[in-house]
Protein backbone atom coordinates (compact mmCIF):
# COMPACT_ATOMS: atom_id res chain seq x y z
CA UNK A 1 0.00 0.00 0.00
CA UNK A 2 1.56 3.28 -1.16
CA UNK A 3 2.58 5.22 2.01
CA UNK A 4 0.67 8.65 3.21
CA UNK A 5 2.25 11.92 1.93
CA UNK A 6 2.96 12.45 5.56
CA UNK A 7 5.85 13.84 8.05
CA UNK A 8 6.28 12.09 11.03
CA UNK A 9 7.74 15.06 13.61
CA UNK A 10 10.08 12.97 15.44
CA UNK A 11 10.38 15.48 18.80
CA UNK A 12 12.01 12.77 20.76
CA UNK A 13 13.38 12.38 23.93
CA UNK A 14 16.63 10.78 22.85
CA UNK A 15 17.75 9.09 19.94
CA UNK A 16 16.57 5.11 20.42
CA UNK A 17 13.00 6.71 21.03
CA UNK A 18 13.53 8.42 17.71
CA UNK A 19 14.80 5.67 15.91
CA UNK A 20 12.07 3.55 17.53
CA UNK A 21 8.74 5.97 15.87
CA UNK A 22 10.42 5.83 13.06
CA UNK A 23 10.11 1.95 12.41
CA UNK A 24 6.86 1.63 13.75
CA UNK A 25 5.82 4.68 11.09
CA UNK A 26 7.77 4.26 8.00
CA UNK A 27 5.19 2.11 6.62
CA UNK A 28 2.48 4.28 6.54
CA UNK A 29 4.14 7.08 5.70
CA UNK A 30 6.85 8.39 3.17
CA UNK A 31 8.63 11.09 5.35
CA UNK A 32 10.25 10.89 9.21
CA UNK A 33 10.92 15.16 10.27
CA UNK A 34 14.11 15.87 12.65
CA UNK A 35 13.88 19.25 14.31
CA UNK A 36 16.34 21.32 15.96
CA UNK A 37 16.13 19.91 19.10
CA UNK A 38 17.32 16.19 18.19
CA UNK A 39 19.56 17.12 16.09
CA UNK A 40 21.96 19.78 17.80
CA UNK A 41 21.53 16.77 20.71
CA UNK A 42 22.66 14.05 18.69
CA UNK A 43 24.08 15.51 15.53
CA UNK A 44 24.68 13.85 12.05
CA UNK A 45 24.23 10.54 13.44
CA UNK A 46 20.52 11.08 14.19
CA UNK A 47 20.57 10.66 10.25
CA UNK A 48 21.46 7.28 9.92
CA UNK A 49 19.42 6.43 13.16
CA UNK A 50 15.94 7.30 12.17
CA UNK A 51 16.62 6.25 8.11
CA UNK A 52 17.74 2.82 9.23
CA UNK A 53 17.30 0.51 6.09
CA UNK A 54 14.03 1.95 5.31
CA UNK A 55 15.17 4.37 2.90
CA UNK A 56 12.92 6.66 4.12
CA UNK A 57 12.70 10.37 3.13
CA UNK A 58 14.18 12.75 6.09
CA UNK A 59 12.76 16.13 6.75
CA UNK A 60 15.95 18.14 8.50
CA UNK A 61 14.44 20.88 10.06
CA UNK A 62 16.75 23.52 10.92
CA UNK A 63 15.08 26.34 10.12
CA UNK A 64 18.35 28.27 9.29
CA UNK A 65 18.07 32.13 9.47
CA UNK A 66 21.45 34.12 9.13
CA UNK A 67 23.88 35.91 6.33
CA UNK A 68 24.13 34.16 3.03
CA UNK A 69 27.77 33.20 3.68
CA UNK A 70 26.46 31.50 6.64
CA UNK A 71 23.93 29.69 5.67
CA UNK A 72 25.66 28.80 2.47
CA UNK A 73 27.96 26.79 4.63
CA UNK A 74 25.26 25.30 6.47
CA UNK A 75 23.56 23.82 3.87
CA UNK A 76 26.60 22.61 2.47
CA UNK A 77 27.49 20.91 5.48
CA UNK A 78 24.48 18.71 6.36
CA UNK A 79 23.75 18.51 2.37
CA UNK A 80 26.31 15.68 2.84
CA UNK A 81 23.74 13.65 5.33
CA UNK A 82 21.27 13.67 2.26
CA UNK A 83 18.18 15.17 3.83
CA UNK A 84 15.47 15.00 0.93
CA UNK A 85 14.16 18.42 2.62
CA UNK A 86 15.85 21.16 4.74
CA UNK A 87 14.26 23.99 5.99
CA UNK A 88 15.37 27.91 5.94
CA UNK A 89 13.23 31.27 7.13
CA UNK A 90 11.86 32.98 4.43
CA UNK A 91 12.57 36.51 6.60
CA UNK A 92 16.43 35.82 6.12
CA UNK A 93 15.76 37.04 2.17
CA UNK A 94 15.91 36.61 -1.26
CA UNK A 95 20.04 35.91 -1.16
CA UNK A 96 19.83 34.27 2.04
CA UNK A 97 17.44 31.58 0.74
CA UNK A 98 19.56 31.13 -2.81
CA UNK A 99 22.45 30.88 -1.06
CA UNK A 100 20.75 27.91 0.44
CA UNK A 101 19.77 26.49 -3.04
CA UNK A 102 22.97 26.58 -4.33
CA UNK A 103 24.96 25.21 -1.52
CA UNK A 104 22.69 22.07 -1.40
CA UNK A 105 21.36 21.54 -5.25
CA UNK A 106 20.59 17.64 -4.32
CA UNK A 107 18.03 18.78 -1.46
CA UNK A 108 14.95 20.21 -1.81
CA UNK A 109 15.27 23.77 0.00
CA UNK A 110 12.02 24.76 2.22
CA UNK A 111 11.31 28.26 2.82
CA UNK A 112 9.22 28.63 6.30
CA UNK A 113 6.95 31.38 5.60
CA UNK A 114 4.95 31.82 8.85
CA UNK A 115 5.14 29.91 12.10
CA UNK A 116 2.11 28.06 12.56
CA UNK A 117 2.55 28.94 16.44
CA UNK A 118 2.31 33.38 16.02
CA UNK A 119 -0.93 34.37 16.22
CA UNK A 120 -2.43 38.07 14.48
CA UNK A 121 -1.48 39.22 17.66
CA UNK A 122 1.88 37.95 17.67
CA UNK A 123 2.50 38.85 14.03
CA UNK A 124 1.79 42.52 15.04
CA UNK A 125 4.10 42.85 18.14
CA UNK A 126 6.86 41.46 15.80
CA UNK A 127 6.36 43.82 13.23
CA UNK A 128 5.67 41.92 10.39
CA UNK A 129 2.41 43.30 8.47
CA UNK A 130 -0.70 40.97 8.62
CA UNK A 131 -2.89 39.17 8.57
CA UNK A 132 -1.36 36.17 8.20
CA UNK A 133 -2.63 35.08 4.82
CA UNK A 134 -1.32 38.34 3.30
CA UNK A 135 2.41 38.19 5.27
CA UNK A 136 2.28 34.31 3.90
CA UNK A 137 1.69 35.15 0.24
CA UNK A 138 4.38 37.91 0.37
CA UNK A 139 6.89 35.56 2.19
CA UNK A 140 5.72 32.91 -0.45
CA UNK A 141 6.30 34.95 -3.31
CA UNK A 142 9.77 36.08 -2.25
CA UNK A 143 10.61 32.27 -1.48
CA UNK A 144 9.57 30.82 -5.49
CA UNK A 145 11.35 34.09 -6.95
CA UNK A 146 14.69 33.23 -4.70
CA UNK A 147 14.78 29.38 -6.71
CA UNK A 148 13.30 27.15 -3.15
CA UNK A 149 11.32 24.80 -4.29
CA UNK A 150 8.98 24.37 -1.59
CA UNK A 151 7.24 25.99 1.67
CA UNK A 152 6.23 25.44 4.55
CA UNK A 153 2.72 27.21 5.78
CA UNK A 154 -0.13 26.76 7.83
CA UNK A 155 -3.03 24.51 6.41
CA UNK A 156 -4.98 27.96 6.35
CA UNK A 157 -2.80 29.36 4.00
CA UNK A 158 -2.92 26.51 1.64
CA UNK A 159 -5.43 27.96 -0.76
CA UNK A 160 -4.06 31.27 -0.90
CA UNK A 161 -0.69 30.01 -1.69
CA UNK A 162 -1.52 28.08 -3.99
CA UNK A 163 -3.26 30.08 -5.76
CA UNK A 164 0.23 32.49 -5.97
CA UNK A 165 2.98 30.05 -6.66
CA UNK A 166 1.34 28.02 -8.89
CA UNK A 167 1.60 23.75 -9.33
CA UNK A 168 4.87 23.28 -9.59
CA UNK A 169 5.49 23.84 -5.71
CA UNK A 170 5.97 21.71 -2.87
CA UNK A 171 3.54 23.08 -0.13
CA UNK A 172 4.23 21.34 3.33
CA UNK A 173 1.84 21.79 5.88
CA UNK A 174 2.27 21.63 10.01
CA UNK A 175 -0.56 22.48 12.25
CA UNK A 176 -2.24 19.41 10.84
CA UNK A 177 -4.55 17.74 13.85
CA UNK A 178 -6.97 15.05 13.40
CA UNK A 179 -10.53 15.15 14.51
CA UNK A 180 -10.69 15.86 18.25
CA UNK A 181 -7.04 16.43 18.85
CA UNK A 182 -5.48 18.85 20.85
CA UNK A 183 -4.54 22.09 19.04
CA UNK A 184 -1.30 22.10 21.45
CA UNK A 185 0.67 25.04 20.76
CA UNK A 186 -0.39 25.33 17.25
CA UNK A 187 -2.61 28.62 16.27
CA UNK A 188 -3.68 27.71 12.84
CA UNK A 189 -4.55 23.96 12.15
CA UNK A 190 -6.73 21.88 10.43
CA UNK A 191 -7.81 18.13 9.67
CA UNK A 192 -5.00 15.89 7.24
CA UNK A 193 -8.23 15.70 5.39
CA UNK A 194 -9.25 19.09 4.92
CA UNK A 195 -5.06 20.30 4.10
CA UNK A 196 -4.88 18.18 1.30
CA UNK A 197 -8.08 18.59 -0.35
CA UNK A 198 -7.38 22.46 -0.11
CA UNK A 199 -3.82 21.60 -1.42
CA UNK A 200 -1.69 20.24 0.69
CA UNK A 201 1.33 18.25 -0.72
CA UNK A 202 3.09 17.29 3.05
CA UNK A 203 1.19 17.03 5.80
CA UNK A 204 4.05 17.46 9.03
CA UNK A 205 2.11 15.56 12.03
CA UNK A 206 3.68 15.11 15.53
CA UNK A 207 2.50 14.11 18.88
CA UNK A 208 -0.97 13.14 17.69
CA UNK A 209 0.95 10.25 16.33
CA UNK A 210 4.32 10.45 18.60
CA UNK A 211 1.92 10.50 22.03
CA UNK A 212 -0.21 7.63 21.06
CA UNK A 213 -0.20 4.90 22.92
CA UNK A 214 1.00 3.07 19.46
CA UNK A 215 2.20 5.33 17.10
CA UNK A 216 2.74 2.70 14.19
CA UNK A 217 -1.26 2.09 14.66
CA UNK A 218 -2.17 5.79 15.06
CA UNK A 219 -0.41 6.71 11.73
CA UNK A 220 -1.99 3.80 9.75
CA UNK A 221 -4.88 5.08 10.93
CA UNK A 222 -4.53 8.65 9.48
CA UNK A 223 -3.02 7.25 6.64
CA UNK A 224 -5.87 4.87 5.94
CA UNK A 225 -8.47 7.55 6.69
CA UNK A 226 -6.46 10.02 3.56
CA UNK A 227 -6.97 7.18 1.15
CA UNK A 228 -10.64 6.72 1.35
CA UNK A 229 -11.11 10.48 1.72
CA UNK A 230 -8.77 11.92 -1.05
CA UNK A 231 -9.12 11.08 -4.42
CA UNK A 232 -5.71 9.31 -5.77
Amino acid sequence: MTPAPIAVALDAPDLETAARWAALVTPHVTTVKIGLELYLRYGPDVIASVRGASGVQVFLDLKLHDIPNTVAGAAKAVSRLRPAILTVHAAGGPAMIRAAVEAAPDTQIAAVTVLTSLSEADLSRIGLAGPASDAVRRLAALSVESGATALVCSPHEVVDVRSEVGPGITLITPGVRPAGADSQDQARVATPEQALADGADLLVIGRPITASPDPGATAAAIASSLRRTIPS
